[in-house]
């Protein structure tokens, strides 16, 4: 069992319900975010449910990439090892292209893109030194193909993050260090709250419990939920662009 787990933009979403889900597991954690007075609930919540567990919480901007490495090391010095490491901190703002909305666009490009890259390269610099470690990166459903509207640059984002991680394993295979993306449908967070009527939509919990599942597993890769996602990605890959277009 991987025991002590760092999981990025961890006061909110996705992040905040999978520390939750590993904390029930006995996992050490190690947690960053902008929002501090977020992360320090969540410890008092996950030590006072689960006494036997470590928490430790640091203060971290994904795009302040020195901090990345230095918060990542501190992590590590804390704890001992880092045995996993979750790049999940994200962001999903975005209009169509050409539509004068280039600083949001590019804002969710640096962060999902260009950040998520730091915190590879920190975590996989520390996993190479320990000669161990599993790395898992959030992609999106939407990675599969190109999308229209609000969709263009955070599924372009979360594209290039599957071919990053997917070169790392590359890289990796003849080492003991693992890779993981994972590609989430949809799951209600405070990334998409405003989002009504979507089909599919599980709750944060549901879909939190489903993404540590398949990160214990430890797969190459995987849709969350197993269902009906694999076989819409599947779908989405083949269909004509006219059709995958009204997904977005």
């Amino acid at each position: 069992m991987r025991k002590n787990i760092l999981i990025t933009g961890a006061s909110s979403g996705l992040g905040r319900g999978m520390a939750i889900e590993f904390a029930k597991l006995g996992c050490n954690l190690a947690l960053c975010a902008r929002r501090t007075d977020r992360l320090e609930a969540l410890k008092a919540e996950l030590t006072a449910a689960h006494p036997g567990i470590h928490v430790a919480i640091r203060a971290l901007d994904v795009n302040d990439y020195d901090a990345v490495f230095a918060v990542f090391r501190a992590f590590r010095e804390e704890l001992g090892t880092l045995d996993r490491v979750i790049v999940n901190a994200g962001l999903g703002k975005g209009r169509p292209v050409g539509t004068g909305y280039f600083h949001a666009n590019r804002q969710t490009a640096e962060t999902n893109f260009v950040a998520a890259l730091a915190q590879c390269e920190a975590a996989v610099e520390i996993f190479r030194e320990q000669n161990a470690g599993h790395l898992v990166t959030i992609s999106s459903m939407s990675a599969m193909r190109g999308m229209p509207k609000n969709l263009t640059t955070y599924a372009a984002t979360k594209a290039g993050l599957a071919a990053l991680s997917e070169g790392i394993r590359a890289d990796l295979l003849q080492t003991p260090i693992k890779v993981t993306t994972l590609f989430p449908g949809y799951i209600r967070s405070e990334i998409n709250e405003k989002v009504q009527k979507t089909p599919f939509m599980v709750d944060t919990e549901t879909g939190c419990r489903a993404l540590v599942r398949a990160i214990e597993r430890e797969p190459v890769k995987a849709c969350v939920p197993w269902w009906p996602w694999t076989l819409i990605g599947l779908l989405m890959r083949h269909l004509p662009l006219s059709m995958v277009a009204r997904m977005g």
